[in-house]
């Protein structure tokens, strides 16, 4: 049986509270669990300290019984020092898209047509001037 660490969400409409639940893999995100190891609570500032709450002992136990945590799950153990991230990076994010290059190419043509048109319009007065 595949395990998931992972979040579980109660609370009200727009007032978010999660609970860091082991679940199997195929039941769904807060149906059935089979124990609860934690809470989080992403309406307290970040410096608070009841935000995350973990049993240490029992996540420890569920890792080393093969539960893999999600990736938000991820963050509070690695803040907890149970766990490692590694660090991901996506330079290709930060790229523009096809729409916003095809219009940068566009602006770039213009500007170079119309300082070879500005160079064009001030060379014959020069001529002229002589």
């Amino acid at each position: 049986m595949a395990l998931k660490l992972r979040l579980s969400r109660g609370g009200s409409k727009k007032r978010p509270f999660y609970r860091v639940v082991v679940a199997d893999v195929r039941s769904p995100r807060d149906g059935r669990f089979i124990e609860r190891v934690g809470t989080y609570n992403p309406l307290l500032p970040k410096d608070s300290e009841e935000r995350v709450n973990l049993n240490v002992e029992r996540v420890q136990h569920w890792l080393n019984e093969g539960a893999q945590p999600t990736d938000r799950v991820l963050r509070f153990l690695a803040e907890a020092g149970l766990a490692t991230r590694a660090a991901r990076s996506n330079p290709n994010k930060a790229k523009p898209g096809a729409k916003a290059t095809e219009r940068l190419e566009e602006k770039k043509m213009k500007e170079e047509e119309a300082a070879a048109a500005a160079a064009e319009a001030s060379a014959p007065a020069e001529e002229s001037a002589e």
